[in-house]
């Protein structure tokens, strides 16, 4: 039994005729009569009373409608899987994050997603500035973003992976306080190490601390975001760091402070609306399985870490 014998059957049937089957497939009547004969000789019984001016399922034939769509179904999701599989055998797929969040948390879900698919090549891009992330995936240039603004418009779809806490880091030093938590009004106070204006952290620390009137005081400005975490332990000011981030800095040699209230910021995974590569589509399903926990509410200790917002085209 072949599909194109199915397909011609399925025809057959919902028609009723040999005339208007053929039509609507497009081929031969003759051709098509011939193989529902071919079809019939195979299972051994008449499929169709043939009658004057159209057709008629037999016992058998109606018998074999419901497999026969079964058996198109599975063979569209065999076909499908099989597409899908390919798709996924090769190829690469590109991810704009910026530096904190390429960190934590792109890095653990790069891990998971090469262990499931390691013909898939990954390409991490930084981009120009934090609002830049939605631009980027609006426009090809990267399939997927991760950010910790959320975008609104028709463009772009966000799903919210997490929430981190973002903690003080600050020198062992007693010109900085070595027990949290710490009101984040002292932390403004501090000086403080900065990455440039238009970066992530920079941007969360700006929001952070410059409330209330009050103005953060950047003591030592950097565009390089690696030099932050040794500028604090050389004593030159303290910052703020993602609790991953912080725990590292304190490994080597930090203090990290919990602050008072609790600072969070959430982070958004980021695609274009309408169809994704098979690569994409796999990175989302590790990203929420990794994620599969719901997201708590904030409790009101904490205060969610507000984000610059993202100016998006919409079509």
């Amino acid at each position: 039994m072949e599909r194109r014998q199915v397909e011609y059957f399925l025809a057959v049937a919902a028609h009723r005729s040999f005339t208007g089957a053929a039509h609507t497939l497009r081929v031969a009547q003759p051709s098509l009569s011939h193989a529902i004969r071919l079809l019939e000789r195979e299972l051994g019984t008449p499929l169709f009373h043939r009658l004057g001016r159209g057709v008629m399922l037999t016992s058998a034939g109606e018998a074999l409608v419901e497999p026969a769509r079964q058996i198109v179904r599975d063979l569209e999701t065999a076909r499908s899987v099989v597409r899908t599989i390919a798709g996924l055998a090769g190829g690469t797929l590109d991810i704009v994050a910026p530096t904190t969040l390429a960190v934590d948390p792109l890095a653990d879900l790069a891990g998971a997603f090469r262990r499931r698919h390691p013909a898939i090549d990954i390409v991490i891009v930084e981009p120009p500035n934090a609002a830049a992330v939605a631009d980027v995936v609006r426009t090809g240039e990267c399939e997927l973003g991760l950010a910790d603004v959320r975008t609104h418009g028709k463009a772009v779809e966000t799903l919210e992976l997490c929430r981190q806490e973002v903690l003080a880091v600050v020198p062992r030093s007693d010109r900085y306080p070595q027990v949290g938590p710490v009101a984040l009004g002292e932390v403004a106070r501090m000086d403080l190490v900065a990455t440039a204006r238009g970066t992530a952290p920079r941007a969360l620390m700006d929001q952070a601390l410059g409330g209330e009137g009050r103005s953060p005081r950047i003591a030592v400005e950097t565009v390089h975001q690696a030099a932050v975490v040794p500028l604090v332990l050389a004593g030159a000011g303290a910052t703020l760091l993602p609790r991953s981030l912080a725990e590292e800095a304190a490994r080597r040699g930090a203090v990290a402070l919990v602050t008072r209230p609790r600072l969070v910021r959430p982070v958004w995974l980021m695609c274009r609306r309408g169809p994704l590569s098979p690569a994409a589509q796999a990175f989302i399903e590790v990203a929420r399985e990794v994620f599969a926990r719901p997201v708590a509410a904030s409790p009101e200790d904490e205060r969610q870490a507000p984000a610059p917002t993202a100016h998006v085209d919409e079509p």
